[in-house]
């Protein structure tokens, strides 16, 4: 599967499909979060929730994928990623497209 952030694939005509989606909601398990709200007094990189929204858009991008072979798509467009927590230590990641058939 093409995925793409531009809006149309250079040299190939397209059929849009429509819009596919894949989201999740991920959190890491509270010996974790204590260990990050220690880093955040500290200071520098949260490598364990750097790991958690890596994890997140993996998911989110297999499920926006499965939804665009159930359509039929040769390829996904204009992909984007969108976030925002749910809670402390949790966050909702998206991930979108359009779904095309290439011609």
């Amino acid at each position: 599967m093409l995925i793409i952030t531009s809006d149309n694939i250079p040299g190939r005509n397209i059929q849009v499909l429509g819009l596919v989606k894949g989201n999740v909601v991920q959190s890491k398990n509270i010996g974790r979060d204590i260990m990050a709200g220690l880093k955040t007094i500290a200071g520098g990189e949260i490598k364990s929730y750097t790991q958690m929204l890596a994890e997140a858009r993996e998911i989110a991008t297999s499920r926006m994928i499965q939804e665009a072979q159930a359509l039929g798509a040769d390829a996904i467009i204009s992909m984007r990623f969108a976030g925002s927590p749910v809670m402390d230590g949790a966050a909702d990641i998206i991930a979108y497209g359009t779904a095309v058939k290439m011609l």
